[in-house]
Parts: C-alpha cells; structure tokens; sequence
C-alpha cells in the first residue's frame, strides 16, 4: 500500500513539471510600447511570442531580436478582438512545444469622441480587445506561470485614474485594466505570480492616429519615451510591484482625483479632449 501511494504521488509531482519552454508573450508587440518591450525582454534573456494583426511588422521586429543573438521570437499574427484569439494561441504554443512565463498585454487602442457620436461596433471592438482578450489570457495561463513563477504585465493608462467625457469607454477600459491587475496581484503573489499594472502617460505612437488624436496634441512635459517606460514597466514586473507609473508628473495627475471634486475632475477631463481633436 505504502508503495502505490509513493507511485502515485510521485506521478503527481511528474504530472506537474514541464518539458515545454518558457516564453514571454507580448500583445500589441508590432508598434510603439509593445516593440520597447519586446527589446526589453529579449535583453534580459527571454525567449519571446510576439501577437499582433501585422505579420511583416512582427517578422521585421523578430529578425532584429534574432540578429542580436538571441532566440528568434514566434511570430503570430491574429487580431486579439477575435472570439477564438486566444484558443488559437494555446494552439500555436503548444505545437511549439511552449508556454507562458510571462504574459504582457499591452494590445488596445482609443477613440476621441463623444460616445454616441462614435461607431458603436468599433466601441464594442475596443472592449472586446482592452478588457475581454486581457482578462481571458491574464487567466487562461496561470498553471504556467505558477510553474515557472513568471507574471502578468497588463499595460493601463493615467487614464485608468479618471473619468473622461469625450473618451469615455477607453477611460473606462483602462481603470477596468488596473482595478483588475491590482486585484490579481493581490491574489496571485501567495502562489509566485507577479501582477503588475503599467500605467503610462502620454507616449507618441501610432496610438494617436488610430484614436484620432490631432498631431501635436501631446503635452511634452508629460511625454515619456516607449523605450523608457517599457523599461520601466520591465524593472516594475520583475521586482513584483503592484503599479508602475512612470514620470513624476503623471503620479501628480493620478492622485487629481482623490484631492479635487468629481464635477470639476469631469469637466478639466472634458475640456481635455475637446483641445485633442
């Protein structure tokens, strides 16, 4: 008896291990942020998937990380607001003989605009992207970063800290993106797994053209590098911090909401984006 119950729990802990590799998988990894913190990544040493819609952006960038020495990235190209995204990445990784250590989720973008003057689809696509494809892979792969005792980098926003009349659903994603992170880090961190939230200010990527933003728009004393804050975003993760808002002037924004009243939070968030356009 004694010896069956030795096999057994020895098959257990075989059961437990992995043969598969350990990998960071980057969202959003074709432009801006996501490329910065793929370089990051690869630096440090990580083998890394790389998922965004363009397949030649995403080869061009898995070349130049090949080209420095270190493992050439997987590639796939698939659109994140798909219903099957990430059942179609379980897929690829396993024929890959692959999993998670880490899980950066840095895809997303924005809309300028009343809300009702806005596609409604296009809204819709923006949640099922900001909010539903972050939740499901935060989630789907939290055996294996307990194995490998990796983490989760979920890319917020100062915006995740304030209401915003003419941004109002990406507002509302990105404090969905923190309030989430900072919940799962706190029940994650007994079992190894680091969550941390990244919550940049303004950046000058392709994320303003795509929400319409006019050029110029940025304030610069706000305005901080992609490779700076994926940097900083990178150093957060691996030191387990809860929240990463890089640039002393965006932790003063973030707090303009617990010191000032909510009307006139709304109204200076309004007045904002009405000088975007």
């Amino acid at each position: 008896m004694k010896k069956l119950q030795h096999k057994s729990a020895t098959s257990r802990r075989s059961r437990s291990r992995s043969t598969k590799r350990p990998v960071a998988l980057i969202t959003g990894a074709s432009a801006g942020i996501g490329v910065e913190l793929a370089r990051a990544f690869a630096r440090h040493g990580h083998e890394l998937v790389l998922v965004a819609r363009r397949k030649r952006r995403l080869a061009a960038l898995a070349a130049e990380i090949e080209a420095t020495g270190c493992v050439t990235p997987l590639i796939l190209a698939l659109d994140l607001a798909r219903a099957d995204a990430v059942a179609t990445i379980s897929k690829a990784l396993a024929s890959h003989g692959l999993e998670p250590q880490y899980i950066v989720n840095n895809a997303g973008f924005g809309l300028l605009g009343p809300a009702v003057a806005l596609d409604r689809a296009e809204q819709l696509e923006m949640i099922d992207l900001n909010v539903r494809a972050l939740t499901e892979l935060s989630l789907t792969f939290v055996d294996s970063l307990r194995r490998h005792r990796g983490g989760i980098l979920n890319v917020a926003s100062v915006a995740s800290f304030l209401p915003s009349p003419g941004m109002a659903v990406y507002y509302a994603t990105k404090a969905y993106v923190l309030f989430f992170s900072e919940a799962l880090h706190r029940e994650l961190k007994p079992q190894g797994v680091r969550v941390t939230a990244l919550c940049p200010g303004p950046v000058e990527t392709e994320f303003q053209a795509r929400a319409g933003i006019r050029a110029g728009a940025i304030p610069h004393f706000l305005a901080r590098s992609a490779g700076r804050v994926a940097d900083e975003g990178y150093r957060g993760l691996m030191a387990g911090r809860r929240l990463v808002v890089p640039g002393k002037l965006n932790k003063v924004v973030t707090l303009l909401p617990r010191i000032l009243p909510r009307a006139l939070v709304l109204k200076l968030t309004e007045s904002r984006q009405a000088g975007r356009r």
